[in-house]
């Protein structure tokens, strides 16, 4: 019914989206954009391009100046997090995280490997949601959290220093997906979905997907501790999450309600559904004792599946349109949106009718559902301005569709009203969108990030592995305007935005920092002084050796080992003042690490090779860089 309302740009305006890719950025906004504005009336194209003129002008951010935003980017397949500034799009540093990275020496590195843990032995991750952990509902710049689909985890990094300092593997389940964080009264669980389903034991066995023993599971992670306090047994495959701003409920959309391990068998049912989550009656089982645990984990297990077409005491499920994906909570904490992806609409769930579901005063879960707006084909995700407003993306329909809350909520009851304001082709396929502060209380409504999965012909080629296309969008008018494109790689799955006042990161680090206690630890025992000492400590095979660094250079210059020795390198960076990082790289030994001021770090390796090998500082530091070496020298044994 709204297509005739809001006809695609190309009816509107006669121009093609191949018109689009041959014309400037300016131009091509004003023939598409404008021709989809209110009502789809068309805007004179000179008229448009100026708007759009001065919506470039806005995002512009000139050499020497600051962005508004940093953005955070999960970094897909790469394993990383990447670092943006917004609006300018600028991309100013990357975080790795379950990748190894020779740049900083993340996964080579003592004090990285100790992070790691176990899981050290994966040098791949899939990084998917990125969030930033909240006080009363508002961005509180303390931690980011990221989970790793490809190898079940979740991580945490300090946004004071940029760095991962903790990963924890979440047991008994397969596939970390969704993660979404409690709002207030601050980030005390971080929740996070496991898809697939497995059985337990898990033990190779045998494996019926329809048995009782095989599930996957909601989880919750203590965020300070970084361990898994709790799971709940759902039926299905868990998509996405998010929380309410009452601290009560959590919401999952679920697909595969059938258990099937088949496409076919995965589509058989009419519909899927909307698991919600109790949290504090969770709590409560876990109190009284009603839970399990599974193989060698100690972690509580509450059953949360329908038995009997009885509701379980922590979950209620919500029939809506087959196969939802994503689920986002409006800022003004009245609804959860599950994005219908096979379907064309979002289901708009009233959570402050929740508490009478799980009384069993509502006769059908359906009654919680207080709208289903049409908005386009394949929606996947919604985000919002903060003035009423949802923005969804249509992967289908290669389009950011802008709707208003409150008039699909009156057009469900029956009411003839035009809840769509506006439709925007995005270039190509989106899936995640994200605008400013959109999931706290304070969403300002000043910018959208529309991440697209393809970008076909909007870069110069690469061979055939295409960057992927992030848009910026401004949304702060009554009209959105795409003022940006910027080429991604490997699937940068989704981001967030945060004002640059809420991050407050260091310029150096602090002595104290616990993120090289163990290594000062270490070297205390050793007797060693860091910020003095430069010695070589034998210990039968290990030999540790310790220096300190200084534009430009090393404390030790010259070592000698035996072939076949275990050798440790830890250096302290005297250096206080900001930009003067160190590296230190053993030529043919893959070794390699960054050491920024105050900082110290450590690496390990076998010096097996006889001669003489040079190390040296990586990171540009000084006019005399290149003279910042020294040299090992591997008698034979």
């Amino acid at each position: 019914m709204n297509e005739k309302k809001h006809p695609q740009p190309e009816d509107a305006s006669g121009f093609s989206r191949r018109d689009f890719l041959g014309a400037s950025a300016v131009t091509g906004a004003a023939a598409l954009v404008g021709a989809s504005a209110l009502g789809g009336a068309v805007i004179p194209r000179e008229a448009w391009a100026e708007t759009v003129k001065a919506a470039q002008a806005k995002a512009h951010v000139g050499p020497g100046e600051l962005d508004e935003y940093y953005g955070f980017w999960s970094g897909g397949h790469s394993g990383e997090v990447r670092v943006l500034g917004i609006p300018s799009m600028r991309e100013l540093m990357r975080i790795p995280v379950f990748n190894v990275d020779s740049a900083t020496g993340w996964g080579l590195t003592n004090e990285s490997k100790h992070i790691l843990g176990d899981s050290a032995r994966f040098h791949n991750g899939d990084c998917h949601h990125p969030h930033i952990s909240m006080t009363d509902g508002k961005y509180d710049g303390k931690y980011l959290f990221i989970n790793d689909k490809a190898n079940s985890r979740v991580a945490r990094i300090r946004l004071d220093i940029m760095k991962c300092d903790k990963i924890v593997t979440v047991p008994n389940v397969q596939a970390i997906h969704g993660l979404r964080l409690q709002k207030v009264p601050h980030t005390k669980y971080v929740f996070c979905n496991a898809e697939f389903i497995i059985p337990h034991p898990n033990d190779g066995s045998s494996f019926d997907p329809g048995a009782d023993n095989a599930f996957t599971m909601y989880n919750a992670i203590d965020a300070e501790t970084m361990e898994v306090a709790w799971q709940v047994i759902v039926d299905g495959n868990l998509d996405n999450t998010d929380m309410d701003y009452t601290g009560r409920f959590a919401a999952s959309t679920c697909y595969n309600s059938e258990k099937a391990v088949d496409l076919a068998g995965m589509m058989r049912n009419e519909r899927d559904w909307v698991v919600v989550f109790d949290i504090p009656r969770i709590e409560a089982e876990i109190k009284a004792k009603r839970f399990v645990t599974l193989g060698d984990s100690k972690v509580p297990v509450v059953d949360g599946r329908r038995k009997d077409g009885k509701d379980s005491a922590v979950t209620r499920y919500i029939p809506v349109p087959k196969n939802p994906h994503g689920l986002n909570t409006s800022p003004d904490g009245k609804y959860f949106i599950a994005n219908g992806k096979l379907s064309p609409t979002c289901s708009m769930i009233a959570i402050d009718k929740l508490p009478d579901l799980f009384a069993g005063k509502l006769k059908d879960p359906r009654e919680a559902v207080v709208a289903e707006p049409e908005l386009g084909l394949g929606p996947l995700h919604t985000t919002f301005d903060g003035r009423g407003n949802a923005y969804t993306t249509l992967f289908i329909d290669s389009q950011l569709v802008k709707w208003n809350l409150e008039d699909a909520v009156r057009a469900y009851k029956g009411e003839k009203v035009d809840y769509i304001r506006q439709k925007l082709d995005v270039h190509y396929q989106p899936g995640h969108n994200h605008a400013s502060l959109c999931e706290t209380r304070e969403a300002d409504g000043k910018w959208v990030v529309v991440l697209s999965k393809f970008s076909k012909d909007r870069f110069l080629l690469t061979g055939p592995l295409h960057p992927e296309n992030d848009q910026l969008i401004d949304i702060s008018g009554d009209e959105m305007k795409l003022v940006h494109d910027g080429p991604t790689f490997a699937e940068p799955h989704d981001c967030i935005m945060a004002r640059r006042d809420q991050i407050k990161p260091r310029k150096i680090w602090s002595r104290d920092d616990p993120f090289f206690a163990p290594t000062v630890a270490r070297a205390k025992k050793d007797g060693i002084d860091l910020l003095k000492d430069n010695k070589v400590i034998r210990d039968g095979k290990q030999v540790r050796v310790y220096m300190t660094s200084m534009a430009p250079t090393y404390g030790i210059t010259e070592f000698t080992v035996k072939q076949g020795d275990e050798v440790t390198v830890t250096i302290t960076n005297l250096d206080e003042i900001e930009d003067v990082s160190h590296g230190f790289v053993m030529v043919n030994h893959g070794v390699s690490m960054e050491i920024s001021p105050q900082q110290t770090s450590s690496i390990t390796f076998v010096a097996d090779r006889p001669g003489v090998h040079w190390y040296y500082c990586s990171w540009f530091c000084h006019a005399l860089h290149m003279e910042m070496v020294g040299r090992m020298l591997v008698e034979k044994a």
